[in-house]
């Protein structure tokens, strides 16, 4: 084939893409870059995708519009399509999304136009006549009618299914063409009337199937289906039908319409799931399966609206003369019965139930559970599963109504007997829903008797089972493994899973019951088997016992050293990373998180010598040191208690030195003041008696009091009540030449008493100016008192004592009456330097922020002193 020749010349029509095509390694070849076009090729008349090269203007793609839905348009600039013919993916991938578009629309008019005009096609026009009608079924037709029901396109097979359905005869014909050819062992007429009995179901007609699924035609259809070419042998469909399927009346069915949606639900399962499971697409499939529910459907309404059929099955039920297999059939018949009432609506099934348990369906129940048959107790339950899950209450009344006898404790029983691992399942999942209480529907009242009745009568059966499989703590002795019962592992396990069930739905329950029937020790037990799943379970259920956070079962735990057993296993499992090792790591975190002090401790001061090889595992770690936390803040008081006694002797040391100073001549301040800095520097070791601070002017600071009278220049770190306090200036009184002397001697001792206090504590920012107005108050009273004693010579020694003896004794006074309060501020100060109990620069005052010396140390009191 050439290019074509309108394509050069009509270049507005040209987009530039590329070729790309998929090759055996699922990968896409790139062909070229070229313009695509969409025209009559040479010597054709079919329209064609055209891409010629844009460099040499070869021919890259030649593509005929095919009519069917073979193209697909991607991310806005692909179109992808598989090329019948060739049997290749192929792709355009456009440079502009404008030129996708705009090819796009092209080819969507292109296949309109191929279904609903006259091209002047000669397949279209032959097609298009052999539509309009049906030609004869007959032996020598068959090639004719398989080309119209297999090439036909969307539209002609809706026009191929209104024929059929208008052709009365078309099958009862062509079952009788088939049967001729089936007669002469025609196998070519055979494979061609397989492939148009396969196409005429792929046409998804629901009127179709409903004719070709009757019982007139069911079996003959499913005898064309026999013979299907890709298959080497003939299959035998209709043999098996016939012979080895038998349709059992457990109870006699009067009404032909239901008997016929009986058989007909089944061959057409048989079709879907046998004869055609090959060829059949999800829509068909689809199709079907709706056939089978409406069928279903009618013939559980039929059933249920016969009341003589319903009390004739339960009247044969309760018959004391009815043999087993008859029994079997009729459970068995029950069940599918109430399995295909999924099939009605909700209010319907509901109503179904209803009187099913009016009948008597339980009792029914009840009888097959005690049967020694594991399918009919496997049947049994399933139908309760069917009555929970459309609603539980009406399985919850009957238990109740009967005092939970005999159904909850034969699904109890039926639970610790070996029924099988399903059935295991089936009867713990019963009981779970019987007694959910987190269930959204109603009857929280029933839910609570029925607990009542299971704690009470059956829970010491289960606990027991538990016991008795379980090898004695001292060992497997010969008479202890006689005493043993075997119990399946899943069995305990889903004994386990019940436990832990009913703890999560009522705590108080667990208290009374578990608790008080030494449940717990008993499950305990399992930790002495030798399936570590099952040690495992008994963790977990420690740990969902714990999970309910009550003192009372704390105490428990404790007082009957109730992790005893989990530790020793923990200990015996070693450095093996398990199931088991988490279990047990995963219970020490939730004692952890759930600030269980009381478990702390007792896990800690009972099992540390044996936890503490596995320190390197950030659980145990972390486990320690929340029982350290706990410790710590268990025991501030008593260190507090124990500091006091020394802090007293530090306070009466502190006073002696305060007269000693003021008794010393002015002459010895200097000296005096600058010996006692030396000796008196801070340490670093605390447990050493802590030095007496000096103010600026070389007297001994003395403790503080909580009184308001008394308070030293102690800068506090929690005290910031008084950040902003100013002292109030004082008058300065006018001083002689000899008296400026003295008062500057003052001065230069305590800036050499601040340069050498300045290392021992770094003074606080922001308080400068508070320092500087103390500084100023304390000098300002220093020289009013010497003043005041020259002019009254012989007095200065006595007003400086009666100074410090007053202040001492308001001191003392205010201890006795404060001690608790001046105990802990002693014992905060005592946690410092001696430089920060009253160097000047510390300027916070306790209380008031009075001076060291009382607040009648003024020139008032110096007057009164002297």
């Amino acid at each position: 084939m050439g290019a074509p020749e309108k394509s050069q010349s009509n270049t507005n029509s040209m987009q530039r893409v590329k070729v790309y095509h998929l090759n055996e390694d699922g990968k896409w070849d790139d062909r070229g870059t070229g313009h695509v076009s969409i025209d009559y090729v040479e010597r054709s008349e079919e329209l064609s995708l055209c891409v010629i090269d844009e460099e040499d203007n070869e021919t890259l793609l030649v593509h005929p519009i095919n009519p069917e839905d073979i193209y697909r348009k991607q991310e806005d600039t692909i179109i992808s399509w598989r090329d019948p013919e060739r049997s290749t993916e192929l792709a355009l991938s456009f440079q502009e999304t404008a030129g996708c578009s705009y090819v796009w629309d092209q080819i969507c008019t292109m296949q309109r136009n191929l279904h609903f005009s006259s091209l002047n096609s000669e397949t279209f026009h032959s097609l298009n006549s052999e539509l309009r009608e049906l030609p004869a079924v007959e032996l020598t037709t068959l090639p004719l009618i398989l080309k119209i029901v297999t090439e036909s396109g969307i539209t002609d097979q809706m026009r191929l299914t209104e024929l059929i359905l208008k052709d009365h005869d078309f099958f009862r014909n062509l079952m009788g063409v088939f049967k001729i050819c089936e007669d002469l062992e025609n196998v070519d007429g055979l494979h061609m009337i397989f492939n148009i009995v396969k196409g005429i179901i792929l046409l998804n007609s629901s009127q179709i199937l409903e004719k070709i699924f009757g019982d007139e035609l069911i079996m003959d259809i499913i005898g064309c289906l026999e013979y299907d070419p890709g298959v080497p042998h003939s299959q035998h469909h209709r043999n098996f039908l016939k012979e080895h399927v038998v349709f059992k009346e457990a109870i006699p069915i009067k009404d032909p319409l239901v008997l016929s949606k009986i058989h007909q639900t089944y061959r057409i399962g048989y079709l879907k799931d046998v004869v055609l499971a090959r060829v059949l697409d999800d829509a068909i499939v689809a199709n079907l399966n709706s056939v089978i529910h409406a069928n279903n459907a009618i013939v559980v309404s039929l059933l249920k609206d016969d009341s003589t059929f319903i009390q004739e099955l339960f009247a044969r039920l309760r018959s004391p003369s009815l043999s087993m297999e008859s029994k079997k059939n009729l459970v068995y018949f029950l069940h599918e019965f109430c399995s295909l009432s999924k099939s009605l609506q909700v209010v319907q099934q509901l109503r179904l139930f209803r009187d099913l348990i009016t009948e008597g369906i339980f009792h029914v129940i009840e009888e097959v559970l005690q049967i020694p048959d594991k399918k009919l107790v496997l049947t049994g339950t399933d139908i309760l599963m069917l009555f929970l899950t459309q609603d539980p209450n009406l399985l919850r009344s009957y238990v109740v109504r009967t005092d939970g006898n005999p159904l909850l404790g034969l699904l109890v029983k039926g639970m610790m007997e070996d029924f099988g691992d399903r059935m295991h399942c089936q009867f713990l999942e019963i009981i779970r829903t019987l007694l959910d209480a987190n269930a959204l529907s109603g009857g929280a009242q029933q839910r609570a008797n029925i607990m009542d009745i299971f704690y009470e009568k059956h829970l010491p059966e289960l606990v027991d089972v538990i016991t008795a499989s379980c090898p004695e703590k001292s060992g497997n002795t010969s008479e202890g493994a006689a005493r043993r019962i075997f119990t399946k592992p899943e069995v305990l396990l889903n004994i386990c899973e019940l436990l832990c069930f009913c703890i999560m739905q009522d705590a108080s329950r667990t208290k009374c019951s578990f608790l008080q029937n030494t449940v717990t020790e008993k499950v305990l037990h399992l930790t002495r088997r030798k399936e570590k799943y099952l040690v495992v379970a008994a963790v977990r259920f420690v740990r969902t016992l714990l999970s309910v956070h009550d003192e009372y079962v704390q105490n428990y735990v404790v007082k009957n050293n109730m992790l005893k057993p989990i530790i020793d296993v923990f200990i015996a499992n070693g450095n093996r990373y398990n199931l088991l090792n988490s279990a047990v790591l995963d219970l020490l975190e939730h004692i952890r998180k759930g600030n269980a002090t009381l478990l702390l401790k007792y896990i800690v001061d009972t099992f540390w010598d044996q936890l503490a090889p596995f320190q390197c595992l950030t659980s145990i770690q972390a486990f320690k040191v929340k029982y350290e936390q706990c410790l710590e803040s268990a025991g501030p008081k008593s260190t507090a208690d124990a500091v006091d006694p020394r802090r007293r002797v530090d306070e009466r040391a502190l006073e002696k030195e305060e007269e000693d100073y003021f008794n010393e001549d002015s002459d010895e301040e200097d000296s005096a003041s600058a010996s006692n800095t030396q000796k008196e520097k801070p340490t670093s070791n605390t447990e050493k008696e802590q030095p007496k601070p000096h103010l600026s002017n070389g007297v001994a600071v003395s403790p503080t009091s909580s009184s308001p009278r008394s308070g030293g220049l102690v800068d506090y770190e929690d005290d910031e009540d008084d950040e902003d306090y100013k002292p109030p200036p004082r008058k300065q009184p006018e001083v002689s030449e000899d008296e400026e002397g003295e008062l500057l001697s003052l001065k230069r001792k305590s800036d050499c008493v601040e340069k050498e206090q300045e290392p021992s504590k770094k003074p606080r920012l922001g308080k400068s100016s508070k320092r500087e107005n103390v500084f100023a108050v304390l000098c300002s009273t220093l020289s009013h008192a010497v003043l005041t004693g020259k002019k009254n010579p012989g007095t200065t020694g006595s007003a400086a004592r009666s100074i410090v003896a007053k202040g001492a004794e308001d001191s003392r006074s205010s201890e006795e009456n404060n001690s608790s309060s001046s105990d802990d501020e002693n014992h905060k100060d005592d946690g410092v330097s001696s430089a920060e109990h009253g160097t000047s620069d510390n300027g916070k005052l306790n209380g008031e922020e009075s001076l060291v010396v009382a607040p009648k140390s003024s020139p008032e009191m110096a007057v009164n002193g002297s």
